[in-house]
């Protein structure tokens, strides 16, 4: 097997981030399991991680898809240290930004506007997200 194939054929390497002061992890557990589920390999950031933190991770980890979990609201302050933590590291461009939580829908426009991939809201179907996970890393690598 060549390197390339090798490359293509290794398993999605996801990191489930819980930033800032929000200490509701349920739905971080639910997904985290999901995508260990569909064979994702999955790494969990805990809670009350700070930007900087997650950003660490990120690249540490050598990670597909950084997915941010987030329910206080903070995620206009938060989320754009993340994005441009991983810009300062040249890692942005080859990872799939997911945010997860309750969104006002003009905030989610403003999170993709900077290049957050998709938001998912409570509610949304495991397969849906594992399919945009899936669809869109291949792109990414």
């Amino acid at each position: 097997m060549s390197a390339d194939q090798d490359q293509n054929q290794r398993q999605i390497r996801c990191l489930v981030a819980k930033v800032g002061l929000d200490g509701h992890d349920r739905g971080a557990h639910v997904i985290a399991r999901a995508f260990r589920d569909a064979g994702f390999e999955v790494v969990y950031s805990g809670l009350h991680r700070s930007p900087d933190e997650i950003v660490q991770a990120t690249v540490q980890e050598d990670v597909d898809v950084l997915g941010i979990s987030i329910l206080s609201g903070a995620h206009n302050t938060l989320v754009p240290k993340v994005v441009e933590g991983l810009k300062e590291y040249d890692a942005f461009e080859d990872t799939l930004v997911l945010v997860g939580g309750i969104i006002p829908d003009d905030d989610r426009d403003d999170l993709k506007e900077m290049g957050v991939a998709e938001v998912f809201g409570p509610g949304t179907p495991m397969s849906e997200t594992i399919d945009f996970v899936r669809e869109n890393v291949s792109g990414k690598r």
